[in-house]
Formats: structure tokens, C-alpha cells, sequence
């Protein structure tokens, strides 16, 4: 799709939020709304910031992703205005204004004082502020939370141009991707698989949607692996990257797991595989997203059963809790201008919960599936020390192969996800299609 398409696209979108605001504002009882994009926080005893993320209630309107400071000033009938911050700045170069046929849908106004901003809306009557950061003159409610559960609910269903944004953020996540993969089987560290996924995406840590998790061996059983070694093992077993990429503030969010050679790690990979294939076929409209969530632990008990891992069904083994000691997080979760977007346990617009099941307290996702609604995928099985600790001093442990955990256990764990787009019918698998792209 070209950028003029899809600019055209983003106008349509545009006029859907607003939509939404006209009858999030009238609902709450307020005239006009104004969003700040957001300012980096000082970092301790020091002069420098941190790395500068933006309020996903202002991208949600602009994709304006790297200006701090910005504000976006809507009234219902009006033209959205974007208060451009460009201060008169020696020590950093301030932004420029956006081209391109996107903004001609809103108005740009350059701001070099932000003290001057409450002027743009001392008129509106009564106004509602979204942000992190604190106005003081001429808002009426800072972060109404009648307002937001109203913004964030909509927020689950995205729109034909958040779609293709995030169809282009999942294009880039798997170039990285096949970027990553090549450089494991030449025996790269951590660190340096991390730094090719970086070139090949182009973009840099800070833009990224979240930090990438690249774990050798062992490292794949700590869900969030947070380091980066910079020299390989002495032996290569395993390798699991959950890595994603940004595009106009759209997130993809794809994890892969790779063995280093043949044996059961690897013959329980491809299962996993077909079993995550399976799963994504689930995401239908009307669809309960916690059913996915109970029917992925059947699924996945009857691979742990069919490895030899486990000795009962997998239904039985959910029942038994089993399934919790190897697949300990949730399916999956809602995705867009955020990783994990909000609204993801709200069962309607005032803020009410639809609750998790019982037992599985780390779901992220507890709703009514609907065109529009994209959604991640993302089955796994770990073998982490300490709920197998747990698992063998409980009334499991005959129901589990303990010989096989010590053989898979060096070995860290397995996961596999995709960004799955509910439509009317068949899903949308957002990264097995860009994989596809890729190859051709």
C-alpha cells in the first residue's frame, strides 16, 4: 500500500475517533478534549532523560510518535489542533513540522512556550485533560476515569488504517526476525543476534515497542529475560526471541523458538507449532477469549502427553492444574498503540470486569472477540525451576515424567505468537503472512 493510501485511510480513522470522542464526551458531561503527547522523566541526580515514550491517547489521533511535549486540542465539530512543540533550542535540534496528505486533516500549530498552550482552550467551556503530565489552567477533570474507560473500551477495535499500520510493524518485526534467526545458526551471542535485529528492522532500541527478549538455552525459561550476554555458550541448545517493531506507532509483538538441532526439543517445537496454528484458527467474532485461553491449555496438555512429558489428557491435566506448571501466563492480549493495550479484562464502556477463570490470575484478555480486534497468540511451554520445584513436592508429581524434564530442562522453555486479526470470518494472521511476504 502506498503512503497516499494510506493516508487516506488514516483520514478515515481520524473521523472514527473522533466519532468515539464526540460520544465519550457527551457521556461524561465535557465540551472538549485535550491530550498531551507526554514528556521524558529526568533520570536521578542527573540532567539527562529517559527514553521518551508517547501517551498512546495521542498517537491514537496522530502519528506523532517522537516529539515530546505536543498537545492535541479537540472540540466535537471542529478540526482536530496539534500544538507542534519547537522551542527556541540550542542544545537539541527541534522537530519539524509533518508533511504529507495526513495532516491535512488536522490543524499544525507551531508551539515555542508551552506556558502559552491553556490560551487554545480557554474557550471551549468545560474541558477534560489526558496525559501524563499536569496542566494547570482551564481543564476541568485530569484523567477523568469515566471518560478513559469509555476511550480505552473503544480502543479494543481498530480501525482498516491501524490494521495496515500494523501490518507494516509486522512486515518489519520479521525481517528482524530472519535477521536474528541467521545470526544464532552462525554462533552469535545474545547481544549480537539483539544488534542485527536492530539493523535489519532500522530502528533503534528506544522506538521499539518493547524491550527484545533473545534467551539461549536455559535464559528461555525466564518469561521476560531481561539480559543480553555478549558471549555464546560453550554449547547451543535453544533459542527464543520475543521481539517486535513499530510502524506509526502500531506494534507487532512475535516470538519464535528455534532448536540448535534434532531430538525431542525440537519434534515438541514443531508441535507447538501446530498447536499454536490451531489456536489461531479461534479467533472468530463472538468468540469468549477466555475459551481460547482454557482451550490452549487442553491443546497444549495433549502435546506435553504426546512428548511423553505428561501421563494424563490434556483436558485432565487442566483440570488438574498440570498444565499451569508448564504454561504458566496467559494466551494472549490485546495489541495496537500499546504491547499489552488497555481494556483488556473491561466488559463495556462504564469500566465493568469480565473476570479471569479461576486459577489462571494472568490472563490479560478476558473479552468478546469482534471484527477489528487484534489479538496475540502466543502458547508455551517452560521448564522453570521453581514451579517445577513446586510440581514435585505437590499432588501432581506422578502424573509427571521427571527423566523427560531433566531432558528438556537445559533447554529453557518454548514459545510461539502471532498478531491475529478477528475479521468476519476467517482470521488475519498478521505475522505468518509477513513471513510469507519475506520469503517471496
Amino acid at each position: 500500500m502506498t503512503v497516499d493510501s494510506l493516508d487516506q485511510l488514516y483520514e478515515e480513522h481520524l473521523q472514527t475517533v473522533k466519532d468515539r470522542t464526540d460520544r465519550s464526551l457527551a457521556a461524561t458531561g465535557f465540551d472538549a478534549l485535550v491530550i498531551q503527547a507526554g514528556s521524558p522523566p529526568v533520570q536521578f541526580l542527573d540532567d539527562q532523560d529517559y527514553p521518551y515514550k508517547v501517551n498512546p491517547h495521542f498517537k491514537a489521533w496522530v502519528p506523532i510518535v517522537d516529539n515530546p511535549r505536543c498537545l492535541l486540542i479537540y472540540q466535537p465539530g471542529s478540526r482536530p489542533r496539534v500544538l507542534f512543540h519547537q522551542p527556541d533550542d540550542f542544545w537539541h535540534k527541534p522537530a519539524t513540522l509533518p508533511r504529507g496528505r495526513w495532516t491535512d486533516a488536522v490543524e499544525l500549530i507551531p508551539m515555542t512556550d508551552a506556558t502559552m498552550a491553556p490560551i487554545h482552550w480557554a474557550e471551549l467551556g468545560r474541558v477534560a485533560f489526558v496525559g501524563p503530565g499536569h496542566v494547570d489552567a482551564g481543564v476541568d477533570s485530569i484523567n477523568n476515569p469515566a471518560l478513559l474507560s469509555r476511550l480505552h473500551y473503544d480502543r479494543a477495535v481498530k480501525t482498516p488504517y491501524e490494521i495496515e499500520c500494523m501490518r507494516h510493524a509486522s512486515d518489519l518485526g520479521a525481517r528482524g526476525h530472519q535477521a536474528a534467526l541467521a545470526a544464532f545458526r552462525a554462533g552469535a551471542s545474545e547481544y549480537e543476534v539483539h544488534m542485527r535485529y536492530l539493523a535489519a528492522c532500522a530502528q533503534r532500541e528506544e522506538e521499539l515497542p518493547y524491550n527484545n527478549i533473545v534467551a539461549y538455552n536455559e535464559n528461555a525459561a525466564v518469561l521476560h529475560y531481561q539480559h543480553l550476554e555478549r558471549r555464546a555458550p560453550h554449547t547451543m541448545r535453544s533459542f527464543l526471541i520475543d521481539a517486535g517493531a513499530q510502524y506509526r506507532g502500531y506494534a507487532s509483538d512475535i516470538t519464535r523458538s528455534y532448536a540448535a538441532g534434532p531430538g525431542r526439543f525440537a519434534d515438541l517445537i514443531a508441535i507447538m507449532n501446530a498447536s499454536q496454528l490451531r489456536l489461531c484458527s479461534e479467533i472468530l467474532p463472538a468468540k469468549d477469549y477466555r475459551e481460547v485461553h482454557l482451550s490452549a491449555h487442553r491443546i497444549l496438555g495433549d502435546a506435553m502427553h504426546d512428548i511423553g512429558l505428561t501421563r494424563v489428557s490434556g483436558n485432565e491435566a487442566l483440570e488438574r492444574g498440570l498444565t499451569s506448571v508448564f504454561f504458566p501466563h496467559g494466551i494472549g492480549h490485546l495489541l495496537g498503540l500499546q504491547v499489552h493495550d488497555v481494556g483488556g479484562i473491561m466488559g463495556d464502556l462504564e469500566g465493568g470486569v469480565r473476570k479471569r477463570p479461576d486459577g489462571h490470575p494472568y490472563l490479560r484478555l478476558t473479552r468478546m472477540l469482534e471484527p477489528g480486534v487484534v489479538v496475540t497468540v502466543e502458547p508455551g511451554i517452560y521448564f522453570i525451576d521453581s514451579l517445577l520445584k513446586a510440581a514435585h513436592e505437590g499432588p501432581n508429581k506422578s502424573l509427571i515424567d521427571w527423566t523427560i524434564v531433566d531432558e528438556l530442562r537445559p533447554f529453557g522453555g518454548i514459545r510461539i505468537e502471532d498478531n491475529v486479526v478477528t475479521t468476519g470470518g476467517t482470521p488475519e494472521n498478521l505475522t505468518r503472512d509477513a513471513f510469507s511476504r519475506l520469503a517471496a
